[in-house]
């Protein structure tokens, strides 16, 4: 499988620097240096979204709440110049599945890109066999990334996705905040937090 990739980055050198590193992985790569012209792409969604939070013309806030209204399962990564935490927190509740500083070594940028969409879609890209997991009264097809509600497909982020599969594969096993993984510990909490799952 080829991987196409949108990068949303307004500053020109550095747009053209990032596209060259990833277009390196045999990606392919659609560059825009605007969010009004990354908005006309949303219909036509990549594998992997790159977006910048600071904009000229929309805020990448905004510009991720309409990705996620279409493409909700589809990964996005955060960067951004501005206040680290603060960012990294906001992007982490509307969906954003990674999160880089700036500045940041672009071979950085490759590394979590290359994880991520492993992560994503490694089992389709290998055909390895559907492992489906009931969770009363919903029912999760892991390779598919699917989620259904009897007959009824349920949206969700790719986040909510891992952590509800998760839950899945660790039935009957309690997790807190202080488990052992700081990464199911944080966004566990996470998921109940932003996720409106249960409220279907």
């Amino acid at each position: 499988m080829t991987f196409q990739i949108y990068l949303v980055e307004d500053e020109f050198n550095l747009n053209q620097v990032l596209t060259s590193y990833l277009q390196k992985e045999g990606w392919q790569v659609r560059s825009f240096l605007t969010g009004e012209e990354a908005r006309a792409a949303i219909a036509d969604p990549p594998h992997l979204w790159i977006l910048d939070i600071m904009l000229p013309d929309i805020d990448g806030f905004q510009l991720i709440r309409e990705i996620k209204a279409h493409s909700p399962q589809i990964p996005v990564v955060f960067i951004s110049a501005r206040d680290a935490d603060l960012d990294r927190i906001i992007g982490l509740e509307m969906g954003s599945d990674d999160y880089l500083a700036k500045p940041f070594l672009p071979r950085e940028l490759v590394i979590r890109t290359r994880k991520l969409l492993k992560r994503i879609y490694e089992e389709r890209t290998n055909g390895t066999e559907s492992e489906r997991f009931n969770l009363l009264p919903y029912a999760l097809d892991e390779k598919k990334r699917t989620v259904y509600e009897s007959e009824r497909m349920i949206e969700l982020t790719s986040k909510e996705f891992d952590i509800l599969l998760l839950f899945a594969r660790n039935q009957g096993q309690a997790f807190s905040r202080e488990h052992d993984h700081s990464f199911c510990a944080y966004h566990i909490e996470s998921f109940f937090y932003q996720s409106n799952l249960f409220d279907h």
